[in-house]
Order: C-alpha cells, then sequence, then structure tokens
C-alpha cells in the first residue's frame, strides 16, 4: 500500500525525536531563495489521479523558532515561538507581526519551550487562547484571554493552568494541543526520553490526552477518571481530523519508522516495543510509515481528502489520500527541498492551507527571511 517500500535509504538517528541536527548545507540540494513572496505561483503536480501543491504567497517572514499556529475568526494568525515564550498576531493580508506578549513560566531548552496553541471552540466570547509549554519542572497546558484592546505586548491575562504534570525532558516533549469536533481538547505528547513512560498509562508521557477545555477527564474516556486517550507513543506532534470526524495523529518514530496513526481510544501504539507496522496484534498498526530521514512528522492537517505532514527532517509537505480506514494511494512528497524544514500545516479556507516553517529551531540552515508562513492551495 505505501511507498514505504521505496524509502530504503539508511536511517540515521533521530532519538532527539526531531531528526538530524546536521548543518551541512552541501549534503542537500541548495533550497529555493525565498527572500519575498513569489512573483507568480509556484504549482507541483502529479498524473490526473494524483495530487498538487500550489505555493501561493508568503505571508510573513523573520519568524524566530515557530512552533504552534492558530487561525483566528477574523482571517488572522497566531503564531507562538518555543524559544522566546511569546505569541504574535499575523496580519494574512499585509503580513504585519503584533506581539500579544509573554507566556510566563515558560523554560525552553532542547526540544522543550513554547509549543502548540489553540482557541477556546467559545473564542468569539471568552477570548481564551490555550498553550502548551515547558516549565522548569514539567510540561503543562494553560489558558489566557486574548485582549487585543490593550497595548501590544499586554494583551494576555495572566494563566490558568488547565493541566499539569506532563513529563517533560530535553527531548520528546509532544507539545500538539487542538480542539476536537466534539469541543473537547486534545494533546499530544512526548515520553521524555523515558521509553517506559509510554506503556505506563498512569503518566501523562507518551500519549494522547483527552479533556475538557477546563482539564477535566473527558465524558467516555476509556481509562475511567484519567485524561489518558491513547498510549503507547513516542513523541506525538501532530493531530487533525477527517470529514468523517476521525482522529489522526503523526509519531515521531526513533531509527526505523515514523508513523501516521488513526486514533481509536483506549488502543496501544506500541512504543517502545514496536516502531511502524507489527505483527502482534495488542499493538494498533499505523496506517502509513515512513523512514525518518524522509519524515521526521510534526504538524498535519486535513484539506481536500487527504492528510497533508509537514515533514522537519525529511523538508518536505507529504499527502497522504484517505479512504476507509486507511489509505486510497501511495503518500506523494512536495516541496521537497525547498523551504527546509517545515513544523507546522494548518488548514484554512477550502482547499488552502497555511505551512510554516522550521529553520530558526537551531536544527535548521537559516537564510534569508526564515521562518514564514506560506499560502498553499492544494487538491
Amino acid at each position: 500500500m505505501l511507498a514505504a517500500a521505496t524509502l530504503l535509504l539508511t536511517a540515521g538517528c533521530s532519538s532527539d525525536g526531531e531528526g538530524s541536527s546536521g548543518n551541512d548545507k552541501s549534503s542537500a540540494p541548495s533550497r529555493t531563495q525565498a527572500g519575498s513572496p513569489p512573483a507568480q505561483e509556484s504549482k507541483e503536480s502529479a498524473p490526473p489521479d494524483k495530487g498538487t501543491v500550489t505555493v501561493g504567497r508568503t505571508v510573513t517572514e523573520g519568524l524566530k523558532s515557530p512552533w504552534g499556529l492558530a487561525p483566528l475568526p477574523d482571517g488572522g494568525l497566531l503564531v507562538s515561538s518555543r524559544d522566546e515564550g511569546t505569541i504574535t498576531r499575523v496580519d494574512t493580508g499585509n503580513g504585519k507581526k503584533t506581539e500579544l506578549g509573554t507566556v510566563p513560566g515558560v523554560s525552553p531548552a532542547g526540544e522543550g519551550g513554547l509549543l502548540g496553541i489553540a482557541l477556546s471552540p467559545e473564542f468569539a466570547s471568552d477570548h481564551q487562547v490555550y498553550a502548551y509549554f515547558t516549565t522548569e519542572s514539567d510540561n503543562r497546558i494553560v489558558r489566557m484571554i486574548y485582549d487585543e484592546q490593550k497595548p501590544p505586548g499586554e494583551q494576555l491575562g495572566a494563566p490558568d493552568t488547565v493541566l499539569k504534570g506532563i513529563p517533560k525532558g530535553v527531548i520528546h516533549n509532544g507539545g500538539r494541543i487542538a480542539f476536537g469536533p466534539d469541543k473537547m481538547l486534545y494533546a499530544g505528547t512526548g515520553e521524555s526520553g523515558e521509553r517506559g513512560l509510554s506503556q505506563d498509562k498512569k503518566s501523562l508521557g507518551g500519549k494522547i490526552l483527552r479533556m475538557t477545555p477546563e482539564g477535566e477527564p473527558a465524558p467516555g474516556n476509556p481509562f475511567g477518571d484519567s485524561v489518558v486517550y491513547s498510549y503507547g507513543h513516542r513523541n506525538v506532534q501532530g493531530l487533525a481530523w477527517d470529514a468523517k470526524q476521525r482522529l489522526w495523529a503523526a509519531e515521531f518514530g526513533q531509527n526505523t519508522w515514523d508513523e501516521l496513526n488513526q486514533i481509536k481510544p483506549g488502543d496501544n501504539y506500541g512504543w517502545p516495543v514496536v516502531e511502524g507496522r507489527s505483527d502482534d496484534a495488542q499493538y494498533h498498526n499505523p496506517v502509513a510509515q515512513w523512514r525518518t530521514e524522509e519524515a521526521s512528522p510534526s504538524g498535519i492537517a486535513y484539506a481536500e481528502g487527504s492528510i497533508w505532514m509537514a515533514g522537519l527532517r525529511g523538508k518536505r509537505l507529504w499527502r497522504i489520500p484517505l479512504e476507509g480506514t486507511g489509505t486510497s494511494a501511495d503518500p506523494q512528497a512536495f516541496l521537497t527541498d525547498r523551504y527546509g524544514r517545515l513544523r507546522t500545516v494548518v488548514a484554512a479556507d477550502g482547499d488552502k492551507l497555511w505551512l510554516m516553517t522550521s529553520e530558526t529551531d537551531g536544527r535548521g540552515t537559516p537564510e534569508q527571511g526564515d521562518d514564514r508562513i506560506m499560502e498553499l492551495s492544494v487538491s
């Protein structure tokens, strides 16, 4: 089914969860210089039964260690900076950046810092912004009131802790948060480098969590009075729902296989016993898998019948067409080596996606304009 059989390059160690940290530009084709928006649209296509990606405009540039991306109802975008601990509003019309403020308590180190952000399902009335970040002692989720009537830099209210005690490490902090169609809050966590936490259902590490907006275990969770929704994960950084309201998650492998999983409540996804597919029925197999140098996936989004997956070490955007409980065709790679490391992809209106790069996170090779957000049209 999957084109994994063709991805037989020797896998380098990606035990840091985000791929190689090498900065040797001579080892890969030179990226597209993107210091300004393209003069004309750039389109990548395949045979008629395959997908297409058209790179439209560069929305903004000069972002520093961007990680989370949340579209606002009025068309703006909120962006979190992992290392600076700030949230910035980007005007999608003119690219202007306005800093809302700094999230207190963020302790950036390694792969930790200010990571995923999400808007409350009732944002129009409660103006709540949720954030997942690393502190000196743990990873946690907070919510803050966003008041755009206040001066720039002072628009974030005091954080209200929603959930704390998620294990932290120099590596594998997870960090993606998103509200599902059920208006419950989901979080992808990592095992912080302590592999045994993934199989420990009492630990919040190496899991997908599901909770109410207040941080309580969501009704219908599989393990009673627990926010744990699925377990046996290594480092989940991508969450998205398809048109049938099925949850999908992207997960970093170690040395061999990165994964795209369809998430079922209570299921065990195998880590650290299994990496990728296995013949052991007690572990839920991934729908698709990649060699780590081809992916090292972070954000995912659903649009036009496919999951779109941003690759960090892979430096490409993957399209995974969906049908039934699996894929309807082999995954396709787009934008390979054109924009460097790709961190986050978010669905916009219709066939549009927002795509954000990650060259200034300490593992990339920043060029003029990095990091940036681009608008894509896909099919």
